[in-house]
């Protein structure tokens, strides 16, 4: 890698294309949501299908993403302007087809995008002796959610109506795209490197990572999905209800510069499942008391975890697997993380219709957490991991 690539480019295009595919392409859908449904377009089952067909194109693009046959650089540019027109193209039709195509298309694109950064620019960090700006990396989710829920909180304020709030999202993304491939450069290789050891010579999974790592999928999508909904349930008011968006983003923004502090410390499975126990205890505090306050602490313990654990388990599967396999690591884990995020929307939404209310989906999701937080214990007291160097010491 040419020593001349700035580390300041690096850390910005992964944070800028992390906060275009999963920050808005990913996430822009959850504060708009209850603009959509006080506009007549949807309820809460439409918008659970509208979640889990996003989610089945995550994994479909977490499955496909080590097998990548263009130039990742490529795949990266047009997985990232896709992502800005299908958020734009939410805002030009009511059909729920369409919006099922579009939740799709761009879940592929957030997942191919999310593995080429998990891959490539952490790698890059780490083998240039930077693996502390990774934190700085990850933290492009968080800003992404909060940007966007600070821009549906003007929204809502001004009474502007969700087509056209898609469109300003999209509009706003596309210009964003721009800048961030205009700048993206040598640090992305050859991605079939990543895939040239043979299946039987293939290093063997953590399965513990894997289902840990799925149960986080499906513990933070809950929240992260239907939290605004659960606000305004309480308090409607868009002025108050409308904060516990951008308090989830800004959680998970500084969440990650916070883990770069810790890493210094703990391992990457203490912190780990340190931040799974936390989630599990944000799960339910809206259920112990139904309060607004209770919802925005339960949305920064969820935010404030969810993207570390992102972090944490990207950077175990470079510690932990060989160079020439770390892409399948990754893309096994993503793809288990999909796996949790297809289920959770689809049975909240299950539950609610029975019960008329989020708190059994919340009660089993954060049991689920605990239990797969456990295995996970073993190890971590076992040892410290090396965290921040996750790729100069195997």
């Amino acid at each position: 890698m040419p020593q001349h690539v700035s580390t300041l480019r690096i850390t910005l295009v992964g944070l800028g294309a992390l906060a275009i595919a999963m920050g808005i392409g990913r996430f822009a859908f959850t504060p708009l949501l209850p603009l959509m449904q006080d506009d007549g377009l949807i309820g809460v089952t439409g918008g659970g299908a509208l979640a889990s067909v996003h989610f089945l194109g995550y994994w479909l693009g977490a499955v496909f993403a080590a097998r990548l046959p263009g130039s990742p650089r490529s795949v990266l540019r047009i997985s990232l302007i896709a992502i800005g027109v299908c958020t734009l193209g939410m805002g030009l039709t009511d059909s729920l087809a369409i919006w099922l195509l579009l939740r799709w298309l761009s879940g592929v694109c957030s997942a191919f995008t999310l593995v080429l950064v998990s891959n490539f620019y952490i790698k890059h960090l780490a083998g240039t002796g930077n693996a502390s700006m990774q934190g700085w990396v990850f933290s492009g989710v968080g800003l992404g959610i909060a940007v966007a829920g600070l821009a549906t909180l003007a929204i809502m304020a001004g009474g502007i109506g969700s087509a056209l709030s898609w469109q300003l999202f999209g509009v706003l993304t596309l210009a964003a795209v721009f800048c961030v491939c205009m700048n993206v450069g040598p640090e992305i290789t050859d991605v079939r490197i990543a895939n040239k050891r043979p299946k039987s010579q293939r290093s063997p999974l953590s399965w513990r990572l894997v289902i840990a790592y799925g149960a986080v999928g499906v513990g933070y999508i809950i929240p992260a999905t239907y939290l605004p909904v659960m606000a305004r349930d309480i308090v409607q008011s868009p002025l108050v209800f409308g904060w516990s968006w951008p308090a989830f983003g800004a959680a998970a923004f500084l969440s990650t510069l916070l883990a770069a502090r810790l890493q210094r410390r703990y391992s990457n499975r203490q912190i780990w499942v340190t931040s799974q126990i936390v989630m599990a205890v944000g799960l339910v505090l809206p259920i112990i008391l139904p309060h607004i306050v209770m919802i925005i602490i339960a949305g920064i313990c969820v935010g404030g975890t969810f993207v570390i654990i992102t972090m944490a388990g990207m950077q175990e599967a470079h510690r932990t697997a060989p160079a020439d396999d770390v892409m399948r690591h990754i893309a096994v884990m993503t793809a288990a993380f999909a796996s949790g995020q297809m289920i959770g929307p689809l049975f909240a939404s299950m539950t609610f219709e029975l019960t008329a209310g989020f708190s059994l989906s919340l009660t089993a999701t954060s049991i689920i957490l605990v239990a797969t937080a456990l295995p996970l214990t073993v190890s971590s007291i076992r040892g410290k991991s090396p965290a921040v160097e996750p790729i100069d010491k195997r």
